[in-house]
């Protein structure tokens, strides 16, 4: 059994913890609503920008399609673009993104497909090189990085591009972690090279006018689609940073309460240790003075 003492050390060493754990939560908590605003206002623009991509490209469909838009004609080589976070001490908000890449490498492999990864973050890249490191073929870290701009995401979007122009792969998939609230984050895959566009409702919404671009589309979206390749990288990360203060915040009050609950335990423990040795003594003594 621990000595008082070494309960007593216990004990302040929990206590520590609890204060670094509560500061931890408080920081994220802090930090979270900025991170939250920043992802929902990125939202409507990226929507939107997949609306005007989806109006313009419906003429440009076939031989004449951008190839951002049509794709290579072929699925054999997949390059899975993972975004993950910088730093841990967030529950399973990098792991969960992880194991989602990770079964969809495995299902690709088992239908002979080749996949290569591109990491996003130190944690995602740190998790899959145990498994999948001959197949990590870039690596970013915005570790440096004090606010997310359209610039880090601009950056990523033109090492994908030169990738895909110099035939690295077929097909590019983004893994993010997109944020539903403070203890729900779901992560996501999406599909942007080739890109694929949501099918159109003909019903009630459906408008019978015909549009005369100018330049012709494919000048228009030869434009658009690395921009919204890079708008698309830009709201994952803004989606990734709300949805780790948010896991952060989460995971540092349960680890609050956690360590409450423990030095709960220990102080009781360490009271009862005490009256044992205590009534020990007092009968120690009463017995010898009997035998006196």
């Amino acid at each position: 059994m621990a000595s008082l003492k070494d309960m007593r050390v216990r004990i302040a060493s929990t206590k520590a913890t609890q204060k670094i754990t509560k500061a931890m939560q408080m920081v994220a908590a802090s930090k979270l609503r900025r991170a939250q605003t920043a992802a929902e206002a990125a939202r409507p623009y990226a929507e939107r920008m997949d609306a005007v991509i989806s109006n313009i490209a419906g003429a440009a469909k076939g031989g004449s399609a951008p190839v951002l838009l049509a794709g290579t004609g072929s699925d054999k080589v997949h390059l899975l673009l993972v975004c993950t976070g910088e730093r841990g001490l967030s529950g399973a908000f990098n792991s969960s993104i992880v194991r989602l890449a990770r079964e969809r490498a495995l299902a690709l492999m088992n239908q002979g497909k080749e996949v290569k990864f591109f990491c996003v973050g130190r944690k995602g890249y740190e998790q899959l090189r145990r498994q999948f490191d001959k197949q990590i073929v870039g690596h970013t870290e915005l570790r440096s990085v004090k606010v997310l701009g359209y610039k880090n995401a601009d950056e990523i979007a033109k090492k994908i591009i030169a990738m895909f122009e110099a035939g690295d792969f077929d097909v590019c998939s983004l893994f993010y972690s997109r944020f539903k609230s403070v203890i729900a984050q779901l992560p996501t895959a999406q599909q942007i090279i080739p890109l694929v566009l949501e099918e159109k409702d003909e019903g009630k919404n459906a408008s019978n006018a015909v549009y005369d671009y100018e330049p012709a589309e494919e000048e228009i979206l030869a434009d658009l689609l690395p921009r919204n390749l890079a708008v698309q990288i830009f709201r994952a990360l803004l989606e990734n940073n709300a949805s780790f203060y948010g896991a952060q915040m989460t995971a540092m009050d349960n680890a609050t309460r956690n360590a409450g609950d423990m030095i709960r335990k220990q102080t009781l423990i360490y009271n009862r240790t005490r009256q044992a040795m205590i009534t020990k003594e007092l009968i120690e003594i009463i017995s010898g003075a009997e035998a006196i």
